[in-house]
C-alpha cells in the first residue's frame, strides 16, 4: 500500500505529462499524417504541432494520424502487461502515453462525427448518405472513448490505495489525472500560437485535440476511487524534468513554428 504521507512530485509529473503529450502529437502529425503523405508522393510538407499541410490529400493521409495513435496505444498497453518491471515514474509515463494516444484516436471519431470537421470528416467526405456516416462516427466515438477510459482507469488503479486515508487518496487520483490535463492544454495552446497556419488551428485543432480529447482525465478519479496501492510515489527526478523542459522548448519554438520539407 502507498504511504499516505508520501506525495508525488509535481514538477516530475508535469514533465512526464509534457513528454507523453509531445510524443502523441508527433506520432499523430508526423508518423501518421506526414509519413503517409510522403510515401503517397507529396512533394511539399509542413508539419507543426496543430496540423500537417501537404500538396496532396487522400483518405489514407487523413485516417492514418488516428490509426497510428491507436496502434501505439496498443503497444503501450502491451508494455504495461508486466508493469512491475518499471519504476513509478516510468510506469506513469507509459500510462499517460497510452491514454493520450487512446483518447486522441477515439476522440477524433466523436469530434469529426459531431462537427463534420477534422480528419475523419475528410475520410467520409463523399460517402452517402452522409448523415448516416456521421452518426456512425458518433456512435463509434462514444463507445470506443468510454472503453478507452475503462482501460486507462484499470492501469491507474495500482497507483491508488484503498479508501483508508480518503482525502489523500482523492488528492493523488486528482493530481495524477488533472495535472496532465491542464499541463497538456497549456503546452498545446502555447505551441499552437506559433503555428504557420494561423490562429484558427489553435481553436479548431490544438485545443480540441488536447482539452477535448483528454476530457476523460477529468472523470477518471471517480472511476479509480479504490485500488491496491502497488505503486509508490513518483519522486523528484532531474532527468525527467530536464527531458520534459528540453522537449517542451523544442515543441514550442521549433515544431510550433512548423518544419517544412520538399523534394
Amino acid at each position: 500500500m502507498i504511504n499516505a504521507m508520501a506525495k508525488d512530485d509535481r514538477l516530475t509529473t508535469i514533465a512526464i505529462a509534457a513528454l507523453a503529450c509531445i510524443l502523441q502529437d508527433i506520432l499523430h502529425e508526423g508518423l501518421g499524417h506526414g509519413v503517409t503523405a510522403w510515401l503517397s508522393g507529396a512533394h511539399r510538407l509542413t508539419m507543426s504541432t496543430v496540423a500537417l499541410e501537404s500538396d496532396i490529400d487522400t483518405r489514407w493521409i487523413s485516417a492514418n494520424g488516428t490509426l497510428v495513435n491507436l496502434l501505439f496505444a496498443a503497444i503501450f498497453w502491451v508494455l504495461l502487461r508486466k508493469p512491475q518491471r518499471y519504476r513509478p515514474a516510468t510506469r506513469y509515463f507509459l500510462v499517460l502515453a497510452m491514454a493520450g494516444n487512446l483518447f486522441t484516436g477515439t476522440g477524433y471519431f466523436l469530434f469529426s462525427g459531431v462537427f463534420n470537421f477534422g480528419d475523419w470528416a475528410a475520410v467520409i467526405r463523399g460517402f452517402e448518405p452522409h448523415w448516416m456516416w456521421q452518426l456512425g462516427l458518433v456512435v463509434l466515438g462514444v463507445a470506443s472513448y468510454y472503453a478507452s477510459m475503462r482501460v486507462v482507469a484499470a492501469k491507474l488503479k495500482p497507483f491508488q490505495a484503498p479508501f483508508q486515508a480518503r482525502g489523500e487518496i482523492a488528492g493523488r487520483a486528482r493530481g495524477l489525472c488533472w495535472t496532465p490535463y491542464f499541463s497538456d492544454g497549456i503546452l498545446a495552446g502555447v505551441a499552437g500560437l506559433l503555428n504557420p497556419a494561423g490562429l484558427f488551428y489553435v481553436i479548431a485543432s490544438a485545443l480540441p485535440s488536447t482539452l477535448g480529447a483528454n476530457a476523460g482525465l477529468m472523470s477518471l478519479p471517480w472511476m479509480i476511487r479504490t485500488g491496491d496501492g502497488q505503486v509508490g510515489p513518483i519522486q523528484r527526478s532531474v532527468w525527467w524534468i530536464a527531458a520534459g523542459a528540453v522537449a517542451s522548448l523544442l515543441f514550442i519554438f521549433v515544431l510550433g513554428r512548423g518544419i517544412s520539407v520538399s523534394r
